[in-house]
């Protein structure tokens, strides 16, 4: 419904914040108003202290016959009040005596207090004892500052009326233009949702949170086309490398089958040579599947992060290179790091296998202080090369002739990065290459 949007929402929150602000600042505005017109009043119908009225005068002017009634009536009123509940006498017109009052006539003292004149007509009292069991009261009508009231109240009703429409106006104003950003943000949502294109970007204004807002819905549109164009190259060289084998596979199978649909029998030695080389393809494309399914996981898609001996992990891994004929020289301190114990044994296998492709005079493996270096006695690596020895698929001319995927290095780069480390080949000093993992940690478990 139009009335759930977040722009009505906003306008009827803005209307009812101001409109509540304003009906308070009335509210007490009146408060003030009316107490200063009733303090006003009380000072003038109360005398200075210790004086008292001259009785002779209240006397002289006071009667008991009904008042005449008077277009005009005068706004002051004096009444003299007995204890004893007498008739009283009264100046204007009679005025409704109260407990207070006999109070006051009967043990002294004075009050100020509301009531009304016979006919019903609100007044205001001070009433002050003048002797024993006497009392005078003095009044004054309070039916001005009763209309000054009523038409503050109305100005203040009239002001409060304008004042909602006002924040009605000032609330609708506010929330097109603070939502305006928001729109232009939905707008690309809704575009690339419908479309899936993942290059639009939103203009970004400003230091607020809309801002900002934009800024991290155009960086993870960005880190969302990486990812896809991450995907594409990736099944693109996937499809590139895995042709080669199949195609190989394919042509020696066909021999195979061309020789038994026939009857013209392989000599025994091309058979067996044959099928050396089928299984030989079969091993290569399961490590190439392997390494693509590792590679394919991505920078989130890991198992967890649990600390973990990392000199455990290396002696390990130089164990499983050991079994495959590697001779592993090992020289281990201990380190504890945060990370996922296979992907980290098998970068490091990776290293000292890719290291034992070029060196026959061993590999020498070393961890200290969280710095683990891998080095190899081979011809080692033309400076041209070092730059993309991480790239996927990428394999030196000269390497180019033995086994491999081209992906070991690059699972190395993803591992390490992964356990929050880096990772960097080099020629080292007398020859050879020297590989460099370096892993935040410490000496010591948590």
């Amino acid at each position: 419904m139009r009335w759930r949007s977040l722009r009505t929402r906003m306008t009827l929150l803005v209307t009812a914040a101001v409109t509540l602000a304003i009906a308070l600042s009335a509210v007490l505005c009146y408060t003030i108003v009316r107490k200063e017109l009733n303090a006003h009043l009380d000072l003038e119908l109360t005398p200075a202290p210790g004086t008292k009225p001259d009785l002779r005068k209240v006397f002289s002017r006071c009667t008991t016959d009904p008042p005449a009634r008077e277009p005009d009536a005068i706004p002051y009123l004096e009444q003299v009040v007995y204890a004893d509940n007498r008739p009283p006498c009264y100046f204007g017109e009679p005025l409704q005596v109260q407990p207070d009052d006999l109070r006051v006539a009967r043990e002294g003292g004075t009050c100020l207090h509301e009531t009304k004149t016979a006919d019903g007509e609100p007044v205001r009292v001070f009433t002050q004892n003048v002797g024993p069991g006497m009392a005078i009261m003095t009044a004054r009508r309070t039916a001005r500052t009763r209309e000054s009231l009523r038409t503050l109240s109305a100005l203040l009703a009239t002001v409060t009326g304008l004042g909602v429409l006002g924040a009605a106006s000032a609330g609708l104003l506010v929330s097109r233009t603070a939502l305006r950003p928001v729109g232009r943000l939905t707008r690309a949502v809704e575009h690339i949702a419908t479309t899936r294109d993942l290059d639009t970007s939103i203009p970004v204004d400003g230091e607020d949170e809309i801002a900002r807002l934009s800024r991290s819905f155009n960086a993870m549109t960005a880190a969302l086309a990486g990812s896809r164009d991450h995907q594409r190259r990736l099944v693109a060289d996937a499809g590139h490398e895995l042709r080669t084998p199949l195609t190989t596979l394919r042509t020696n199978i066909d021999l195979l089958l061309r020789s038994e649909q026939t009857g013209r029998q392989l000599d025994p030695a091309a058979k067996e040579r044959l099928l050396v080389n089928v299984k030989a393809q079969f091993a290569e494309l399961s490590a190439l599947v392997g390494d693509l399914l590792m590679l394919a996981r991505g920078d989130t898609d890991h198992g967890p992060h649990l600390e973990l001996a990392l000199h455990e992990v290396v002696r390990s891994a130089a164990e499983r290179a050991g079994l495959r004929g590697a001779e592993v020289r090992t020289e281990l301190a201990e380190w504890y790091v945060s990370g996922n114990a296979a992907a980290l044994e098998r970068a490091v296998l990776n290293l000292i296998d890719n290291a034992r492709k070029f060196s026959a005079d061993g590999i020498e493996v070393v961890l200290d202080a969280g710095v683990l270096t891998v080095r190899d006695h081979g011809p080692g690596i033309p400076e041209e090369d070092l730059p993309h020895v991480f790239d996927r698929f990428w394999r030196s001319p000269s390497a180019r002739a033995l086994p491999g995927s081209g992906l070991g290095l690059a699972i190395v780069a993803q591992a390490v990065a992964e356990a929050g480390g880096t990772v960097r080949l080099e020629n080292a000093p007398g020859g050879g290459v020297l590989a460099t993992v370096e892993l935040p940690g410490s000496p010591e478990p948590r």
